[in-house]
Parts: structure tokens; C-alpha cells; sequence
């Protein structure tokens, strides 16, 4: 027997979720949460002038699409300016860091879900989880990453903000 078919069906209105968050509300606005799912997605807003420290994903290649505001993307060359509708590729092993504009900046960043590692089992992955955290002031309080930058302000995952 067959598990049922998922359906295809909205999840989010992007520009009525960030009308909906407070005016100073930052980092993950909305996230994908749905059971079972080969994606995250997370809608991230930055305030102006806030960045997101300069780091390398060694395993995820990220697509961002700027929904609202401005900002530029650095990845060690010329900074590349973001408005909205600019969509970005960020492969993996390629630095990156993001600085919102005036105006802030707001992303859908999408990517490959990281399944999470089970400990005494070799690097077997399971349905839910995160990476284990191995310096808990750098680990984001959302979704478990650790922030390899040691000024990092915002998860480069999930955009969150880190601890203070």
C-alpha cells in the first residue's frame, strides 16, 4: 500500500507576510515546515545597514530572490548589487555575505534540506534535526547551525538573528 499523494497547494504570500511582521522585525519571517519535504525556504528580512558576516557553505548551493528593499551581495569581488526581483546563485564552497541597503533588504533563500546527523551512528541522516553544535554562543537558536564567522549577527541559514 501506497502513502497518499502530497498536493501541490500555496503556502505563503510573500508580500502580505512582511506587511503583516512588525516594522523592526528581522531574520526568519517565514520558514518551510512541511513534514517530509526535500527544501527549505525561509523568508528573511534585514534591517538597514545589518549584514550577514561573510562565510562559505561547504555543502548547499542557495538560491536567493530579493522581494523587498536593497542591498549587495559580496563574494569577494565587485559587490553585486540586490533589488527586488534580482535572483542570486550562492554555490556551495563559494564565500558570500549579504548588506541590506537603506531601505533593509528582504529574501527568499531556498536550498536542499540538510538532513541532521544521528549521534553513534555513522553520519546517518534522519528526517529532522541539525547539525550538532559544538560552540553554543555561535549556534543559531532556530535551526542549529553554527556561525563559522566570529562576528556573524544573522544565521546564514536561516537568517535568524544569533545570540547576543
Amino acid at each position: 500500500m501506497h502513502a497518499p499523494a502530497e498536493t501541490s497547494r500555496v503556502l505563503v504570500a510573500l508580500y502580505e507576510s512582511l506587511a503583516a511582521a512588525d516594522a523592526g522585525q528581522e531574520g526568519a519571517l517565514w520558514r518551510l515546515a512541511e513534514g517530509g519535504r526535500q527544501l527549505d525556504a525561509n523568508l528573511v528580512r534585514l534591517s538597514p545597514g545589518s549584514a550577514v558576516g561573510e562565510h562559505v557553505e561547504s555543502e548547499l548551493d542557495v538560491l536567493l530572490v530579493v522581494v523587498e528593499g536593497d542591498g549587495h551581495l559580496d563574494d569577494g569581488g565587485e559587490p553585486q548589487a540586490l533589488r527586488p526581483g534580482s535572483v542570486a546563485w550562492l554555490p556551495r564552497t563559494a564565500r558570500r555575505a549579504l548588506r541590506a541597503g537603506p531601505d533593509g533588504l528582504a529574501y527568499l533563500s531556498v536550498h536542499r534540506r540538510r538532513p541532521g546527523l544521528r549521534i553513534g551512528v555513522r553520519a546517518a541522516a534522519v528526517d529532522e534535526g541539525g547539525e550538532a553544535p559544538c560552540s553554543l554562543d555561535r549556534v543559531c537558536p532556530e535551526c542549529g547551525r553554527m556561525a563559522v564567522e566570529s562576528d556573524a549577527r544573522y544565521c546564514a541559514r536561516c537568517g535568524e538573528q544569533l545570540p547576543t
